[in-house]
């Protein structure tokens, strides 16, 4: 029997869960917060345990830049949310050890969970969502020193010794350790690399083929870039990309939460369209409006936008670290492109924006690659990692 922890669920967590609940694997998953849309479980109300309110006082207060939820430091702030539920699964391991075979738990939420389970007789998973954080460093410190302007983006940058050191302890502690690409797993240390498994995320289910068959316009090539708007994910490259295009029939749509004031962004690049998060449904009916998405991330694990934007018909246009380079074959489903290299993602949209056949041609290739990848065989994978 498995435990499952993780303060704020996601796509891959619901993955997890239903899968082993269908396996009659699961025997408790611990969060902050369930219920509504954006945190329901597909499993059974009896085997979740919530913890919410710092979740909730983060949620709250979080847009106000109050001392509650200072990086780090504060009662509410993300790291703290994720510590106290990672006490609180240690707590229930500590009482509740009979017939529990394995505690899953994700970066940053697993130390004392880890530590009671090892003391306990229970084996632990760890899966690293995001590349470790040796490399996630190096990277984030090259940018720092590279675009100076951007580093209040960036985020990692600035973590503690403290939580560095909690890092690596989590690491040491796992028996298993799951990868969701091989820039992932590449990037975990040479003491660890042989207790790392690779498990892909899948891709939406129930993709409308009519859906994504949309007419091309003759106009606008429409450039699609979504998720958090940090150099992490590459946006300064992108926007020098559009630049360096000056062309009047390739349009940018940038989709996500700003980390930044506006007004940086438009300093950076003006002429991009913005359109602010919204729920996963809206999400993808906005990437069925665009072209082909773009994502010359510096450091990621395995960006879930890459599977979503390819099953609305979107090609791919992404450096090897946004952890979709099995995703990617060359001219057919996208192009692969170096970290830092706005100039190779002007050759590639200049590209499809004068090929439209190439474009549709890569379009339903995208497509049919992304309808191969499913949660189940996420899900499959882990559990048959915790067999053995």
């Amino acid at each position: 029997m498995i435990a499952v922890s993780h303060p704020t669920g996601n796509t891959f967590v619901r993955a997890l869960l239903e899968g082993l609940e269908k396996e009659g694997r699961l025997v408790r998953f611990f969060t902050t917060v369930a219920g509504g849309k954006r945190r329901a479980y597909p499993i059974p109300a009896e085997r979740i345990e919530t913890s919410p309110l710092r979740e909730i006082t983060r949620l709250a207060l979080g847009r106000f830049g109050t001392p509650l939820t200072r990086h780090e430091t504060g009662w509410a702030s993300v790291d703290a949310v994720y510590r106290a539920l990672d006490r609180r699964v240690a707590q229930w391991v500590n009482s509740e050890t009979r017939g529990i075979q394995w505690v899953y738990a994700y970066e940053d939420g697993a130390l004392a969970t880890f530590r009671a389970a090892r003391a306990a007789g229970v084996r632990r998973a760890y899966e690293l969502p995001i590349a470790y954080w040796e490399t996630t460093r190096r990277l984030l410190r090259e940018e720092a020193a590279r675009l100076p302007e951007w580093e209040p983006t960036l985020g990692s940058t600035r973590d503690s010794d403290e939580k560095i050191a909690r890092k690596t302890e989590e690491l040491d502690l796992a028996e298993r350790v799951i990868c969701p690409s091989r820039f992932v797993l590449e990037s975990v240390p040479e003491r660890a690399r042989d207790r790392c498994v690779m498990a892909p995320f899948g891709s939406p289910n129930g993709v409308n083929h009519k859906e994504t068959q949309r007419a091309r316009r003759k106009g606008s090539l429409r450039v699609l870039f979504a998720g958090a708007m940090t150099q992490r994910k590459g946006l300064a490259d992108l926007f020098k990309a559009m630049k360096l295009l000056r062309r009047t029939d390739i349009e940018l749509v940038v989709m996500g939460s700003a980390i930044a004031p506006m007004e940086f962004y438009r300093k950076q690049f003006d002429g991009f369209i913005y359109e602010p998060p919204r729920p996963r449904e809206a999400v993808l009916k906005l990437m069925a409006s665009c072209d082909v998405l773009v994502l010359p991330s510096i450091v990621e694990g395995r960006a879930l936008v890459q599977q979503e934007a390819m099953s609305r018909g979107l090609p791919l246009i992404a450096t090897r670290n946004a952890g979709g380079e099995d995703l990617i074959e060359e001219g057919r489903t996208g192009f692969l492109v170096p970290i830092r290299a706005p100039e190779e993602i002007a050759g590639r949209l200049e590209r499809l924006a004068d090929d439209r056949e190439l474009l549709e041609a890569m379009s339903e290739a995208a497509r049919k690659a992304a309808a191969r990848r499913t949660w189940e065989a996420y899900a499959a994978g882990i559990s048959a990692a915790l067999r053995s």
